[in-house]
């Protein structure tokens, strides 16, 4: 059988195709006496040689003028042609003319130069022809005590590469007792860790003998030789379990390194070898440290993340050191800050959530001071830490929802958003805090400038404010926060002319105010929340002192009904308590004209010609019953405006809290410990002189073995609904792949089985890709007996979350027939984008601010035999693996329509957002859209081209 070696690629250079150098050419400049023109041919015949091309007539021409060269530049180029040259014919024998080069080799092996020898002996690492290095053998050894470090650095690695050829131990029978002598005299941190490397690959146990004869002085060594000794101990452990803990010792006392690699991969080992508290608490306090230590935010990020893991499954150690973890809040990087508040949150226990949020008030406070340009969003990120924290403990709650009032008026509208929706929860659920909270925002509604967070504190107003002096600070607030009325006023005839560039001018700048950007006054350009605050500048809409302007004012001037709408109710639910808690008839009268002649001003404001929108009807009308509701109340409607808002607002929160509870069940049911789990008892423990870290560990082993966590092979069946099939069975060769993907790679692990009685040669797998997936390398060639099997594996590259295919052919030389080449064409695989995507969770903020920004909209018709909304609903969240952010409560009911709100993320990163909108026909059909929209093309069409192939349900 022909023997079928796999051509090593050890050199890529990139080469533009564009003129092709003629052999010719590169013959003549190597024939001539000018170095830099062999430089240049040398490189160029390189090239060729790397893209393909066959040169047979330039070896001989190399080898007379090229080979005596004294030029190191030449005599480097000259390895790398030796080195990507065909060696051997084809039957694998090596070429005669190759015993040319041994003569060069060794005089290399023994020149003055050090460089010269360096690079030779490196050359060798790359050789597998045993006929060529035989004969340097013995100048090879002598390298090993050359006096110059760089010289004995290569002379090792090649002893190594040699040693595990597979006739290496016979060519290099000493090998292991020279490296080991050397190793015990080598002073160079860059030799002792190759010779290190070469016994830990070639000779385990004498690498061991070492590491524990000079035990002591391992702090000492350097950081390369240190690594090598890390790994060295991985492969130990695994394969002999039972004396783990004497290695965990070593690793511990390596923590103490002066090298952050080092100490960063010890305590990854750690945790990788040992389930142990110690050693747990161990790596994670080495995590935090490096935390604090490493400048770079790549090396933090990553840090952060191997936290992370650590936290799900060892979260107890882990809540001992979160205010370690929340240091890292120090780093300007929005990103770090992120992920560390993430972190942090999961590990909130009664005992540590005072320090927690009075770390996180002090961080509050510092976005303040400082002139971050990310300090808004920094700031609504903690408020929504802070709002977490309440929402489980509710006792820390009076402590910081004071501090946050202060941020109601902040520039960043998410931030102060944030802050009011967290007062309106804790209002809520704290009614101790009822009263301070209503002073608190009474005392601070005048400098919110965000309409929305104006609409929530004026709901906050109207429930919460109950007794008779709140009541009437809270109409006194609203009253003067809108300033004198009316809104404007109609000019005279007689003033007309005098008053013109008066009226003129905020007219222009209410015109102004609707466009984006907007040029003011002065010529200068502005956003329109600038031109809000222009719009209450003295010469506003109306005749008025300027203390008479507020907040609420120059927002209804801007034209913001909806804010206009729900004052009106705010200030009806405020009349409608102070009939009740008010005695004095006279005063409540008072109080509802001044409400009625407010409602009746917005409502004439709407109307005017002076803004550039009239009011929309919505906020029309329910300002009108609002007006009636005045004129004429009955105990209905009186117990609806005061009871069933607040009511609906209980049952909103109590449903939120039931989803949380739902949720924090599920993950709870993922359990590490089951109810018969084994109970060790420490001291009846044989401890045989062990340590307590050896004893701890021992007691994890054996609970894991208990469990069955080391017999967990995966889920067998999941791993055989993702094999496919890529040829008939009545083909000569029968192939199945396996397809793992791993976030940015494809591993196809493909099966190939020889049906035939005849020995396939040259058997190959060629592939080909179709859309963002890059085949990494060429599987090799293979020779395949009759009735045998072959494992062949490919990776992929994946760059994006397009939907890719890939496709190819198995390619194969019969024995009976060499000439005959037989070609295999195969199904092709589609690669899946639900493997990419995994269901998320975003406000609803976010997602209707994404929303607007996504520039990628794709619309899918909805096609379906399914007749019934939810179970539509439902396929389409199980189809493409996303997650419905519509509340169940808000998709109760039958009415014929439906609309909902899917999201995913990417493993790249990329958002995905579904808005699914169908209505019943009166045939009973489903009818309507489905929109896609994501920041980038491919994942929008992925997802389209999904949902349209899976909608049909019941087809």
């Amino acid at each position: 059988m022909q023997k079928q070696m796999e051509k090593s690629c050890t050199l890529l250079v990139h080469f533009d195709k564009g003129a092709p150098s003629v052999a010719n050419e590169i013959k003549e400049s190597l024939e001539g006496n000018d170095v830099q023109l062999k430089i240049d041919a040398l490189k160029k015949a390189i090239m060729l040689l790397l893209n393909g091309e066959t040169i047979p007539q330039l070896f001989i021409t190399i080898i007379r003028y090229v080979l005596p060269s004294e030029d190191h530049t030449v005599q480097k180029l000259l390895l790398l042609y030796l080195e990507i040259i065909d060696k051997t014919d084809s039957r694998g024998k090596v070429l005669p003319e190759m015993i040319l080069i041994c003569q060069n080799l060794r005089n290399n092996l023994q020149h003055p130069n050090e460089y010269i020898r360096g690079v030779t002996l490196r050359f060798l690492c790359r050789l597998s022809e045993t006929e060529i290095i035989e004969p340097l053998i013995p100048s090879i050894a002598s390298n090993l005590e050359h006096r110059h470090p760089f010289v004995r650095r290569n002379a090792v690695l090649a002893v190594m590469s040699i040693y595990k050829l597979p006739d290496g131990q016979h060519l290099l029978e000493q090998a292991p007792e020279l490296i080991e002598k050397l190793l015990s005299s080598e002073q160079d941190h860059s030799c002792k860790r190759n010779a290190f490397l070469m016994l830990f690959n070639c000779a385990q146990d004498r690498a061991l003998s070492y590491l524990f004869t000079h035990l002591d002085r391992i702090n000492d060594w350097g950081e390369q030789l240190q690594m090598v000794v890390l790994e060295l101990i991985r492969k130990v452990c695994r394969s002999n379990k039972a004396e783990k803990g004497k290695y965990i010792k070593i690793i511990i006392s390596l923590l103490n390194a002066p090298s952050s690699a080092v100490v960063y991969e010890c305590a990854g080992t750690l945790v990788s070898l040992s389930s142990a508290p110690t050693a747990i608490r161990a790596a994670s306090s080495t995590y935090c440290q490096l935390l604090l230590s490493q400048s770079d935010n790549n090396v933090k990020l990553i840090i952060l993340d191997r936290l992370n893991e650590l936290k799900s499954s060892h979260r107890d150690i882990l809540v001992e050191m979160v205010m370690d973890v929340l240091r890292a809040l120090s780093s300007p990087n929005i990103d770090i800050r992120r992920k560390t508040l993430d972190i942090a949150l999961e590990l909130i226990t009664p005992r540590n959530v005072d320090e927690v949020v009075m770390m996180l008030k002090k961080e509050v406070v510092k976005t303040q001071n400082g002139e971050l340009e990310k300090n808004g969003e920094y700031r609504q990120m903690l408020v929504q830490a802070i709002h977490t924290c309440a929402i489980k403990f509710p006792e820390v709650a009076s402590t910081v929802v004071h501090l946050l009032m202060d941020f109601l008026g902040d520039a960043n509208v998410a931030s102060a958003i944030d802050v009011i929706v967290f007062v309106r929860e804790i209002i809520e659920t704290n009614p101790k805090l009822r009263v301070s909270i209503i002073t608190r925002l009474l005392d601070t509604f005048y400098q919110i400038r965000a309409a929305r967070v104006c609409s929530c504190a004026l709901w906050i107003v109207g429930e919460y404010c109950l007794s008779l002096s709140e009541v009437e600070s809270g109409i006194a607030t609203i009253k003067q926060c809108l300033g004198d009325l009316p809104f404007y006023t109609l000019p005279t005839e007689e003033a007309e002319a005098q008053d013109a560039p008066k009226t003129s001018q905020p007219v222009s700048a209410a015109v102004a105010s609707s466009r984006r950007p907007a040029i003011l006054a002065d010529g200068t350009y502005a956003t329109q929340s600038a031109v809000l605050e222009t719009a209450i500048s003295p010469s506003t809409l109306v005749q008025g002192s300027i203390s008479s302007v507020g907040n609420l004012r120059s927002l209804l001037l801007s034209g913001d009904f909806f804010l206009g709408a729900v004052v009106a109710c705010t200030l009806t639910k405020l009349v409608l308590r102070l009939e009740e808690v008010q005695p004095l008839k006279a005063e409540v009268n008072k109080a509802a004209t001044q409400a009625l002649l407010i409602m009746v001003s917005v409502l004439q404001l709407g109307q005017s010609p002076v803004l550039p929108h009239p009011i929309d009807n919505d906020s029309h009308d329910r300002i009108i019953l609002c007006v009636r509701l005045l004129c004429n109340t009955g105990d209905e409607m009186r117990k609806i405006w005061l009871q069933s808002c607040r009511q609906s607002f209980v049952k909103m929160l109590s449903e939120k809290q039931l989803h949380e509870t739902e949720e924090s069940k599920a993950k709870a049911l993922i359990s590490h410990a089951q109810p018969d789990d084994l109970i060790d008892f420490y001291h009846l423990k044989s401890r045989k002189g062990m340590s307590q870290l050896e004893l701890e560990d021992e007691v994890q082993d054996d609970l894991k073995r208990a469990t069955g966590e080391f017999t967990n092979d995966g889920d067998d069946a999941n791993r055989l609904n993702r094999i496919l099939q890529l040829t008939g069975f009545s083909d000569p060769v029968y192939a199945e792949a396996y397809v793992t993907v791993h976030h940015y790679d494809i591993v196809l692990d493909v099966t190939v089985i020889n049906r035939t009685k005849d020995t396939l040669q040259n058997l190959c797998l060629e592939l080909a890709t179709m859309g963002d997936l890059k085949l990494v390398e060429r599987p090799q060639n293979y020779t395949l007996a009759p009735q045998s099997s072959k494992q062949i594996k490919a990776n992929i590259k994946v760059s994006s979350t397009e939907t890719g295919v890939i496709f190819g052919n198995i390619v194969y030389d019969s024995s009976s027939n060499v000439l005959d080449r037989t070609v295999i064409v195969l199904n092709d695989i589609h690669i899946d984008i639900m493997d990419y995507i995994s269901p998320a969770s975003c406000a609803d903020v976010t997602f209707r601010t994404m929303w607007a920004e996504f520039e990628w909209e794709n619309k899918v018709a909805v096609n379906t035999l399914i007749q019934d909304e939810k179970e539509f609903l439902n396929h389409i969240i199980k189809s493409t693996n996303m997650k419905c952010l519509t509340p169940p409560s808000a998709l109760d009911g039958e009415c014929g329509f439906l609309a909902a709100n899917l999201y995913a993320k990417s493993v790249f990163g990329e958002d995905a957002l579904v808005n699914v909108s169908i209505e019943k026909q009166l045939d009973g059909k489903l009818s309507g859209f489905i929109r896609i929209r994501s920041k980038t093309q491919g994942i929008a069409l992925s997802l389209g081209d999904k949902i349209t192939l899976k909608q049909k349900g019941g087809a």
